[in-house]
């Protein structure tokens, strides 16, 4: 009768429990996702939502950030500073950089570290810019100080080591934004600087679990003033048993072995008229076989993969009219390359031709700097003041809704897992969807 009455609790218990399915697009591992360019395979999710409707559980931050919430099954990463602890901390946020680990189930913070002191205010960004990124056994962080962390799911300290110690100090103009890319037990970093030194720009390699180095290699450009400066995330281009880290920035895009992060190819283009001020903000995208490679609202180029050298004939459509991102990063699925730009007129081209399919459109009225999200057939927009467009996917505009939050300060990018999404605004961290899920 006992052994009855447990097997009934534990039944009970297992199907009250969050259910989290197992496939790996139920993850939000870094910044832009599973397969790093903003898509999501995830269905039922939420069109609609306010403060009072499908808000499955929200939690206060410690201050505000730039950063993307990661997900790993029933935790979420997510970086900020400690609150503000008098008038002048308000702007950067406080002066300790955390990393606070979530429960997706309820939005319980199960614990915090403390990565280092340093927190300043660059324009729009303070030093807990970078995303992490995990594996579902540890998570990286890196800071805008130059602290790179790895720690288990539980926050314990695999190994520490600082960019700026090791290899110079950064000399960009608004801080140090770059997320982490993690690939087969490589932790690959890209420092692209220049305004305020003369120090080479380059990209390194550590190792998962000591933090030794494996290689660290310059990457030249030509670029002068504020132009070699870049605030991009590498991403990953895999052709067949072939895989290539790209880079954007500095007025190329290159391709390196991530084995030696020895430089394959590159292509120029991203400045043709060679201006002082063109950093770039918004991170290349990997497609299929094809490379995207945004720079300072125009021109955009979509340059075909393959080859060795200057690949520069490889481009196979620019795009230099309006509607061009400055901030946001584009998301593809491979038959329609989505943009925002900054003030929020969204455009749809075909992937492959650059054809206009229809844009430039207005979304919500604020200024966007957040990188839009496709998933379960939807367009997700979220501006500055925490509004969210919805925009139906695919060759016809078509608005589906327009949802707020709390109004405040938001430059952090959706997040998706389940049916769910979760939002950061400059307050709180909110899980949305059915609360069924």
């Amino acid at each position: 009768m006992i052994r009855k009455c447990v097997c009934v609790v534990l039944l009970a218990a297992a199907l009250l429990a969050p259910v989290y399915k197992v496939h790996a697009q139920d993850n939000w591992p870094q910044w832009r996702g599973p397969d790093q360019n903003g898509v999501s395979a995830a269905t039922a999710l939420p069109t609609t939502w306010s403060l009072t409707e499908n808000i499955v559980w929200k939690t206060a931050l410690p201050s505000w950030s730039a950063s993307t919430p990661i997900i790993w099954g029933d935790r979420i990463f997510v970086t900020s500073p400690s609150p503000a602890a008098s008038e002048e901390e308000k702007e950067p946020g406080g002066k300790e950089l955390l990393l606070l680990c979530i429960s997706r189930e309820n939005g319980r913070e199960l614990w915090r570290h403390k990565l280092g002191e340093g927190n300043w205010l660059y324009r729009k960004q303070n030093n807990t810019s970078p995303s992490p990124v995990t594996d579902g056994k540890h998570v990286w962080v890196v800071t805008g100080t130059g602290q790179v962390t790895a720690l288990d799911m539980d926050g314990k300290v695999l190994w520490k080591r600082n960019l700026q110690k090791d290899y110079g100090p950064f000399g960009l103009n608004f801080g140090y934004a770059s997320s982490p890319l993690l690939y087969d037990g490589k932790l690959i970093l890209e420092v692209l600087h220049g305004s305020y030194t003369d120090d080479p720009s380059y990209i390194v390699a550590f190792d998962t679990m000591t933090g030794k180095e494996l290689w660290r290699r310059e990457r030249p450009t030509d670029a002068w003033a504020e132009s070699p400066d870049a605030y991009t995330t590498p991403t990953l281009l895999t052709q067949g048993k072939v895989t290539q880290v790209v880079i954007s920035g500095g007025d190329y895009v290159t391709g390196h072995d991530p084995e030696t992060g020895k430089e394959i190819w590159r292509a120029s283009g991203l400045n043709p008229e060679q201006r002082r001020n063109y950093r770039i903000v918004a991170s290349p995208l990997v497609v299929n076989d094809m490379i995207y490679a945004p720079t300072r609202r125009r021109p955009l180029l979509a340059l075909r993969a393959g080859g060795t050298g200057n690949v520069t004939d490889n481009i196979v459509w620019r795009w230099t009219g309006g509607g061009g991102p400055d901030v946001p990063t584009p998301v593809c699925d491979g038959t329609y390359f989505y943009m925002v730009d900054d003030r929020g007129r969204a455009t749809c081209l075909d992937a492959k031709s650059g054809e206009v399919i229809w844009g430039p459109e207005r979304t919500a009225r604020g200024i966007v700097s957040s990188s839009p999200v496709l998933a379960d057939g939807k367009l997700y927009i979220l501006n500055e003041m925490a509004v969210s467009t919805v925009l139906a996917a695919g060759p016809e505009f078509k608005l589906l809704a327009t949802n707020e939050l709390d109004g405040t300060y938001t430059l952090s990018s959706p997040a998706v897992s389940g049916s769910q999404l979760f939002i950061r605004t400059a307050t709180h961290l909110y899980c949305i969807g059915k609360k069924a899920d």
